[in-house]
């Protein structure tokens, strides 16, 4: 019995090496292959081709992915990690831990106690609740945000007797030191901001996986990030629910087997509502708007991702998130309107095939497998029931009624440092709507185009550099600040 199991695990590994030994040997490539590639022997025998991703077969607009999927490289890298087994244990860091992807990974440690370690912990100004995970988890760093903070946390360690005291630092550096914590092998980016960009770069050049919660980490980032991954070779992992159902459902598609992304969203706050509707109401009842688009219908998100999803830029901001991570090009990434929330996204692929990942709308479905990617580990989760749900509906999106869509297309097909902008911009008038300084939930989209425009005359798309992301990150937020007053009395955007 025992021979046959080292028998039956071995055979895998076997026919992977076969498999690679004979595209070595009929002219394939075993590095990581472009997506946007082919290599070709002299033989005109189309097995001896990769097919080429995307609709239209020529590869244009592809990218090289930075989520291990779409290369020979990714699939053996695959099946190597899940032959390991399940009885791995991972040291992990936590950045935004009070927050709700930091809480929710902190119970599937606690589902899974012997699989995860917690090393590092960052957030905000929470000290009660950071002492409360401290007292916990006994990381080894503790990272607050202001140096107030951080002195409450120490004097509430203090009083309830921590015998395992933690490194106690604050501020920018306080989150990279707890992304860059020596002994912890994956971070998850659970930062909502431009604020995570930094601590990710450092911990990817450390060789650390990312188990990727902040959006902004690779629109903002990408043109830096995805050099970075591939030169450091680490994984990166998405943690949300959309990019992590595109991972899942390529998990064991062939290299240019993937003809095209199909992003799922809720529709946000206002899904139920015609143009005409919500712009009558913008006009007639701004802190009924106002109260509905911070409460979304479907999940129990932080508020700055809840504003997004009813301007549905979340889903624009996602369809750059896809293009860095999966390498698809922007023809070939598309949003529908999936009210239920239970198809989370979807991949076609060359045949058209359509592979869908479903689930009930809980966030720790997809940051467990970010943390725990490629094996499947066992939770204690309510399972999913299609006769419970009855249906499943799906329309496409009103772009004039949602023109954050089209911002967010325009940016990411320009590329450069346009999509650091088209971020830093959302995410200032994002936060002024929020703050009820008298910004209108239709005034958000014109900041943004007003940005984009301003940034036209110092757009950069080559050789795009950390500082130039973070420039252009400060000037657009500067910009939202300074054209508020004017852009309340501007007309509706019109697409």
């Amino acid at each position: 019995h025992c021979a046959h199991r080292t028998i039956t695990m071995k055979l895998p590994s076997i026919a992977v090496g076969f498999f690679l030994a004979s595209h070595q040997a009929s002219g394939f490539s075993t590095n990581l292959l472009s997506s946007s590639s082919i290599t070709k022997q002299s033989s005109t025998s189309s097995l001896n081709v990769f097919s080429v991703s995307g609709s239209t077969g020529t590869g244009e607009g592809w990218i090289d992915p930075s989520a291990p999927v779409n290369s020979a490289a990714s699939l053996k890298k695959t099946l190597d990690e899940a032959l390991k087994g399940s009885t791995f244990k991972k040291r992990i860091s936590i950045l935004g831990s009070t927050g709700s992807i930091g809480t929710q990974t902190l119970d599937i440690v606690d589902a899974c106690p012997d699989n995860f370690v917690v090393d590092a912990l960052s957030a905000g100004n929470n000290a009660k609740l950071m002492a409360d995970q401290v007292m916990k988890y006994s990381p080894k760093v503790a990272s607050l945000s202001t140096p107030e903070a951080a002195a409450e946390l120490k004097t509430l360690l203090k009083e309830r007797g921590c015998t395992n005291m933690p490194e106690i630092v604050h501020g920018a550096e306080g989150i990279v030191e707890a992304a860059t914590v020596g002994s912890a092998d994956t971070v998850v980016t659970g930062i909502v901001g431009a604020a995570g960009l930094l601590p990710t770069i450092e911990a990817i050049k450390l060789g650390k996986d990312i188990a990727l919660a902040n959006k902004e980490t690779l629109i903002s980032g990408g043109p830096v990030i995805n050099p970075l991954v591939e030169k450091h070779g680490i994984n990166m992992l998405p943690a949300d629910s959309e990019h992590s159902a595109i991972f899942q459902c390529l998990q064991g598609v062939p290299p240019g087997g993937l003809r095209r992304v199909i992003l799922t969203a809720s529709g946000g706050a206002f899904r139920d509502f015609s143009k005409d509707e919500l712009f009558k109401m913008c006009e007639e009842d701004p802190r009924a708007v106002q109260k509905k688009a911070t409460t979304h219908p479907n999940w129990d998100m932080g508020a700055k991702i809840t504003l997004d999803s009813a301007t549905m830029m979340n889903k624009g901001l996602e369809v750059i998130e896809a293009h860095y991570l999966f390498g698809a090009s922007y023809d070939d990434i598309d949003i529908v309107i999936h009210p239920q929330s239970i198809v989370h996204s979807m991949v076609e692929t060359q045949d058209t095939s359509c592979i869908a990942q479903l689930g009930w709308a809980d966030m720790r479905l997809p940051i467990v497998y970010s943390v725990s990617w490629p094996h499947r580990l066992k939770m204690p989760y309510k399972p999913l029931n299609l006769a419970e749900i009855g249906s499943l509906t799906f329309k496409a999106p009103d772009t004039e009624k949602y023109p954050c869509i089209a911002l967010a297309y325009e940016a990411g097909k320009k590329g450069g440092t346009m999509t650091a902008v088209l971020n830093a911009a959302n995410e200032a008038a994002n936060e002024m709507f929020r703050e009820d300084v008298g910004l209108g939930f239709l005034d958000i989209p014109k900041l943004i185009e007003g940005a984009m425009e301003a940034h036209k005359e110092d757009f950069k798309v080559d050789d795009v550099t950390l500082d130039d992301i973070l420039n252009c990150d400060a000037w657009a937020r500067e910009y939202v600040a300074e054209n508020t007053k004017n852009v309340v009395k501007a007309p509706i955007l019109s697409t």
